[in-house]
């Protein structure tokens, strides 16, 4: 029967997501800059996503998202990396090792709270398979969450390993889809239906083209702003009702960051900041208890690290002075990224509760009241 279930609703899901607009179809351009050709973190070059949905019975909402910073061996390959903490009231598993040697050596996965455990059994499983990793002792899964309890029966703890693994197998470059799926399945923002949402931006730094890509998995809240539209306070009377008394406050944000500037784990963890303040410009309220975490990684050659390296060469990073074109690109990605996930999002029914999505007719209503 779960697996009836999940053929019939999940494309359901999907369908459903494909007649809704982005963020760019209603006219909202957060920022100046020019978006990548897909609008979404998998415009970096050799950044692949993957996403497993799981809908099964009227209980299980919930997910995994996978983001692979390159297609070789990411453990042979560590790219460099960096984590920002705006609030820790989150797990984010493997952000001591990042902190301290500023590189990452797998896919980065998200999923919900009491599933980090079996993510990171999937991505050690799945690292530990890859060919010339036979030897490999030690490895540093990257893992973060939300908590999609509302939705979802989380208690169930339905993710499994070998979903972690399927998400990565399936990662792909192009576009990236949005909305009620994977991590974001079961997730909830400031109200309404929350999900997966991705953007990116194109910049010169340092004399040379560089892109910026943002993933979110949104699932907090605060008063909804959109391009400086205040939009959650006109649909305040329909959030309140959608959450269902919730304190739309609470919830937590995940952040993943790509970039192929040549930066080093200092700057990328100043570019991970700048995304986690991005979330202000959608009416984040940093809530007690909102985990809001970045990753930022770079896919640059220059910012690579060969497993078992101990010689010095060269290597040529962006300086600090050059970065700042990054800073504004990532702030606008991660708005609009947020933006997408919530226009994108479905209405589901989990547990016995539903949460409505975002609905896009008052929306129009309200941001033709406000000339942007």
């Amino acid at each position: 029967m779960k697996r009836l279930l999940i053929g019939l609703l999940v494309p359901a899901l999907l369908q459903a997501a494909e007649t809704r607009p982005r963020a760019r179809d209603l006219g909202l351009r957060p920022g100046t800059l020019t978006t990548g050709p897909h609008n979404a973190i998998t415009d970096v070059p050799g950044v692949h996503v993957g996403q497993v949905t799981l809908v099964e019975g009227d209980r299980v909402r919930t997910g995994v998202t996978a983001i692979v910073p390159h297609p070789g061996n990411v453990f042979q390959d560590k790219v460099a990396g960096a984590a920002f903490v705006g609030n820790a009231f989150g797990k984010l598993a493997g952000s001591t090792q990042v902190e301290e040697l500023g590189t990452i050596e797998t896919p980065i996965v998200l999923t919900n709270t009491l599933s980090v455990g079996a993510a990171v059994s999937g991505v050690v499983s799945w690292t530990l398979a890859q060919p010339g990793n036979e030897e490999v002792r030690s490895v540093n899964a990257l893992v973060g969450e939300t908590n999609d309890g509302a939705l979802n029966d989380i208690r169930g703890q339905h993710v499994t390993p070998a979903h972690v693994v399927d998400a990565i197998r399936s990662a792909r470059t192009g576009p990236v889809t949005e909305g009620s799926v994977g991590a974001g399945t079961g997730t909830i923002a400031f109200g309404w239906k929350g999900g997966i949402g991705t953007s990116s931006r194109m910049v010169t730094a340092g004399g040379n083209p560089h892109t910026v890509g943002v993933l979110v998995q949104a699932n907090y809240g605060g008063d909804l702003v959109m391009a400086g539209v205040p939009v959650g306070r006109a649909l305040a009377p329909s959030r309140r009702s959608a959450a269902e008394g919730r304190d739309t406050a609470d919830g937590s944000c995940m952040i993943v960051v790509a970039t192929d500037a040549p930066l080093d784990a200092r700057d990328l963890r100043r570019l991970a900041a700048r995304s986690v303040f991005g979330l202000a410009r959608t009416g984040s309220s940093y809530s007690h208890g909102s985990g809001d975490y970045a990753i930022a990684f770079s896919t640059s050659p220059e910012a690579r690290y060969r497993f078992g390296e101990i010689l010095a060469r060269p290597r040529a990073f962006l300086p600090g002075d050059a970065v700042s074109p990054l800073f504004e690109a990532v702030l606008e990605a991660t708005e609009e990224a947020v933006l997408n996930a919530l226009l994108k999002a479905t209405t589901v029914t989990g547990g016995g509760r539903t949460v409505e999505a975002i609905p896009i007719d008052r929306l129009r209503e309200i941001l033709a009241r406000h000339p942007r």
